[in-house]
């Protein structure tokens, strides 16, 4: 037997392959949305994927489990609640996988959302692994506030978190110690709050340091679950609903997208809607020298998925701009992992920018900080651990776009956030909105000087 283990950092995902090298046979547990490394592995080790495991309709990336199961006749277990609308088995507590001498059993732990199952691992009869989707990470738990208003079912969060406070102690926690724990995210995901940067675990570790299996009431688990979840991305709910149809194929759909000529001086850049947004993922310091109108700066380091999926609505197009062909088709096929491809209008490789950011003159601002407007675009959990400027106005980045209009222009503005990705898209964002009515700047990476 075989555990192979897959992470996408961008989104800190992990999926993972059961393999049966008796029978060479693998099943696959909450795969990502390009299909292939799964294909390597499955030939590699001369194996035939024979199934695929939904854990629960992911909020936060695409699975292709759908087109897996079109491309290799594998068979897709979920929960019978998530009412999936593509060929299925249903995959709830007591229903069981055997492959050779492994057995793969459903446990119905709802909590994170109300269809999430774990899927507990035997091998020769003896309990190895637990496969605990977004219900138990390592250091944390799943978030229990993403099913308000996706899905084929609704729950509160507060329903949702007691659910979470029983999965957790009487469907996991009492699962031998040494049980390994294979959760679907590391740190890094909005799907919790805390998690650890490990890979992996066990359960005996889990019950010791994870806030989230130590002794609390019902009442006290729910308290300290609810507070401080970070902020929902406009795309989790469109996700929800598209992992529970299927996505289309991956090398299809991206392959759909119209990567269009250069833009390289005023004529080409005037063929472009000036109703549609350009992400433009070029460096700061490049985007800052020549822009388009319109534009977000958008960096290709760092949660560029996250950050498109929490600015730019689901079903809303948009342009994709990049310094090359080369990162245009790597940006694409990031934008497929949360299913937005099919909204890139066109791709260019952009080469000229009649706009340029204002040049920002550091020694003036700290001399003279009560002449500007600061604009804090961190989120509130980073805000209530200290705030670098004690006047600054608070609006997360994910906010931005829609609270435009709380912000005063009778000074220049300054954004800033804890290293500068976010206040690049930030000011951006304020520049090409606000047209002119404040002089907008980027703190920038100049922000860790105070």
């Amino acid at each position: 037997m075989d555990i192979k283990q897959w992470e996408d950092k961008n989104l800190s995902h992990f999926s993972y392959a059961v393999l049966s090298e008796s029978e060479k046979k693998v099943v696959l547990i909450d795969p990502a949305r390009n299909p292939q490394p799964y294909y390597d592995y499955a030939k590699q080790h001369g194996a035939q994927i024979v199934a695929v495991i939904e854990t629960h309709p992911h909020a936060d990336f695409v699975s292709s489990h759908l087109e897996i199961a079109e491309v290799t006749g594998a068979i897709i277990y979920v929960s019978k609640l998530v009412h999936a609308q593509y060929p299925h088995q249903t995959f709830d507590e007591g229903d069981q996988i055997a492959i050779g001498k492994i057995r793969l059993s459903a446990i119905n732990t709802p909590g994170h959302s109300p269809d999430s199952i774990s899927v507990k691992l035997e091998h020769e009869d003896k309990i190895e692994a637990i496969f605990t989707g977004d219900t138990l990470f390592i250091g944390d738990c799943g978030r229990p506030d993403l099913r308000e208003g996706a899905g084929n079912i609704k729950a509160t969060r507060h329903d949702l978190a007691k659910q979470m406070y029983y999965s957790l102690r009487e469907k996991l926690a009492t699962l031998p110690g040494e049980t390994k724990v294979y959760p679907a995210h590391g740190a890094g995901t909005l799907c919790g709050k805390s998690l650890s940067k490990a890979h992996s675990s066990t359960i005996a570790a889990e019950r010791k340091t994870n806030w989230s299996l130590q002794e609390a009431t019902e009442e006290e688990f729910v308290t300290n679950l609810l507070t401080d979840q970070p902020f929902v991305p406009l795309y989790f709910p469109y996700d929800v609903e598209l992992n529970r149809k299927g996505a289309p194929a991956f090398n299809q759909s991206i392959k759909k997208v119209n990567i269009a000529g250069e833009i390289s001086n005023e004529e080409s850049a005037q063929r472009l809607n000036p109703a549609l947004w350009m992400i433009d993922a070029r460096k700061a310091d490049t985007y800052k020298k020549g822009h388009l109108p319109h534009s977000i700066n958008l960096m290709e380091e760092g949660k560029f998925e996250t950050w498109l999926g929490s600015i730019i609505k689901p079903g809303e197009k948009f342009y994709l701009g990049g310094e090359s062909e080369t990162q245009l088709k790597n940006l694409i096929a990031r934008t497929a992992a949360i299913g937005y491809e099919e909204q890139i209008e066109a791709a260019f490789v952009i080469n000229y920018g009649q706009q340029h950011a204002a040049e920002f003159n550091l020694n003036t601002f700290k001399a003279q900080q009560e002449n500007y407007t600061i604009i804090d675009v961190r989120n509130p959990s980073e805000v209530k651990e200290g705030k670098p400027f004690s006047n600054s106005l608070s609006i997360p980045l994910a906010e931005v776009r829609e609270r435009v209009g709380e912000i005063p222009t009778d000074k220049p503005l300054v954004v800033h956030c804890a290293g500068g990705y976010r206040s690049a898209a930030a000011s951006s964002l304020l520049q090409s909105t606000l047209n002119g009515k404040a002089i907008v700047f980027d703190l920038g990476e100049a922000v860790k000087a105070f």
